[in-house]
């Protein structure tokens, strides 16, 4: 792993775009991360049910659960330089 990505363990479910938003630090600055409910359904292959709520919870456990897979992707994408138009990293 690159010690100049650095993963703090923070994580927050945004309702709005049902994805889990993340921060990671690279070389001192903070880059806003997310990953959609889709692509951690895809990881976890098993399907997603539940009120919001609910969903928030079960998204932050499979988000734990998988959160080494997770972080290799962004470390790859962030090495690539391949951020969205707002300059975050977006797993969809």
């Amino acid at each position: 792993m690159n010690q100049s990505i650095l993963f703090p363990d923070l994580q927050d479910w945004d309702t709005q775009t049902q994805s889990v938003v993340f921060p990671v630090q690279v070389q001192g600055a903070n880059i806003e991360c997310r990953i959609s409910l889709n692509k951690l359904v895809s990881l976890a292959a098993a399907p997603m049910a539940g009120d919001d709520g609910d969903k928030a919870a079960k998204a932050l456990a499979l988000f734990e659960e998988y959160r080494f897979d997770i972080e290799e992707e962004v470390e790859e994408l962030i090495e690539q330089e391949t951020f969205d138009e707002l300059g975050r990293v977006v797993l969809l």
